[in-house]
């Protein structure tokens, strides 16, 4: 099969891979769309010591069952692989499993690729009238999904205002479905002035620009940070309201930021949200399915065999788009 390789820091190439084997309870799926995520980023700079080079990448897609019963059906694929045996498992969470492993691990080859190998389980029919390149973004979704939905019922209020920090796909992910859980009001921050317009094509969400407004403070009730840097996090601390809360998404390095002397003054809860149960993300592509989350208009398509050369713009900033999905033919 050919694949987009990561073969050191900055670097993929088009190339040959073996085909992947699966193991027993797993089928073959022929990928059609997957997403590039931040973590993939990450990997691609050589800051994920889990990711070393040579490697395939990729764990948000969607595709076709490639064989067996189910050969030929539209899937989507939750790249979270957990031991449904594991005590946290049956405990009813499954995305907290130490078993749990995401493919684009050495152990378990991504879906940058013609094929990818996958445990039957953790395939989800597509919705009828659902394009593949839509419902790859049931991932990145079910990431946003998870950490409204946490942070809804941590605050447990109705008609919250809520600030999401990041206008990427997981940022514009999660104002969509605050929007769609009822929040009275979303605004987005977002520095990058073509992000900020994607963001602002939303009917009911409000982009700014976090470098030359400010909301003031207690502005709102709930943040979610999805970016993860010392600067969202001092932002979320000052623009939170006494007893609100802040979920905390983002991965970019560093600790600092949080206002620790306030946050226990004022009773505001932080919280981390890193993935998803699979209730979660079955909910995100139900959604998309359905239509409840937009015309998914923010996204842009590129082939991927040119995968190397969207790295490259992504890096240089030069993508406006929250999210570019690759696709094979």
């Amino acid at each position: 099969m050919q694949a987009l390789l990561y073969t050191g820091p900055n670097t993929m190439i088009w190339t040959g891979q073996p085909d992947p084997v699966p193991a027993p309870g797993e089928v073959l799926v022929a990928v059609r769309a997957v997403g590039i995520c931040g973590s993939d980023m990450h990997a691609y700079h050589g800051h994920d010591d889990r990711r070393p080079a040579p490697l395939i990448l990729g764990h948000e897609a969607a595709g076709l069952v490639a064989a067996g019963p189910r050969k030929g059906e539209a899937v989507a694929i939750n790249p979270l692989v957990v031991d449904p045996d594991c005590p946290v498992a049956r405990a009813g969470r499954p995305h907290l499993s130490p078993t749990r492993v995401i493919i684009s691990m050495p152990s378990r080859p991504g879906a940058f690729a013609e094929y990818v190998s996958i445990p039957e389980r953790n395939l989800l029919p597509v919705p009828e009238g659902l394009s593949l390149r839509h419902a790859a973004l049931s991932e990145p979704v079910a990431v946003s999904w998870h950490a409204v939905r946490i942070g809804m019922e941590k605050l447990g209020e109705d008609a919250p205002r809520v600030l999401v920090q990041g206008g990427g796909a997981i940022g514009l992910g999660a104002a969509l479905v605050a929007r769609l859980m009822g929040a009275g009001s979303v605004h987005v921050a977002e520095p990058h002035a073509g992000r900020r317009a994607s963001v602002s094509r939303e009917e009911g969400i409000t982009a700014f620009d976090p470098t030359a407004q400010d909301p003031g403070p207690d502005a709102f009730d709930l943040i979610i940070d999805a970016v993860g840097a010392v600067a969202t996090r001092r932002d979320a601390s000052r623009l939170v309201r006494p007893g609100g809360v802040i979920v905390h998404v983002g991965l970019l390095p560093g600790n600092e930021g949080y206002d620790i002397r306030r946050i226990t003054l004022q009773e505001i809860t932080v919280s981390g949200s890193y993935c998803y149960t699979p209730d979660d993300f079955a909910a995100a592509l139900a959604a998309l399915g359905d239509g409840r989350l937009g015309d998914l208009g923010w996204v842009e398509v590129r082939p991927l065999c040119d995968g190397a050369i969207a790295f490259a713009d992504l890096d240089a900033g030069r993508v406006n788009a929250a999210k570019i999905v690759l696709e094979l033919p």
